[in-house]
């Protein structure tokens, strides 16, 4: 997965969501629930490091696969919805799996 700069970029996808989905559902709540702020730190500066490195392999991932500007765009509006690195993902490993089948007659 790591050899191609799609692979990265799928991989990065998927721990930048993740990172997002604990801030928004466990550190935020601690800290708005329990007045627990250290995990909104710790758990926001991960997020933050990831989401750039999300936005690095994306453009490095769209460069060598020729991605247009509407793919792109959905790609970056897809790590601002919780979740939505994750549909990206599956999406892209789906078309990874059928690009026989689509070039069939």
């Amino acid at each position: 997965m790591l050899t191609t700069s799609l692979g990265r970029f799928r991989l990065v996808a998927f721990w930048e969501g993740l990172s997002f989905l604990v801030l928004l559902l466990i550190a935020m709540p601690l800290k708005y629930g329990l007045g627990l702020p250290q995990g909104v730190r710790a758990v926001g500066m991960a997020h933050g490091v990831l989401f750039l490195a999300y936005l690095l392999t994306l453009m490095t991932a769209a460069l060598d696969q020729g991605w247009g500007l509407k793919r792109v765009t959905l790609a970056f509006l897809a790590s601002l919805v919780p979740g939505g690195t994750f549909w990206l993902e599956a999406q892209l490993r789906r078309e990874a799996r059928e690009p026989a089948v689509l070039g069939a007659p």
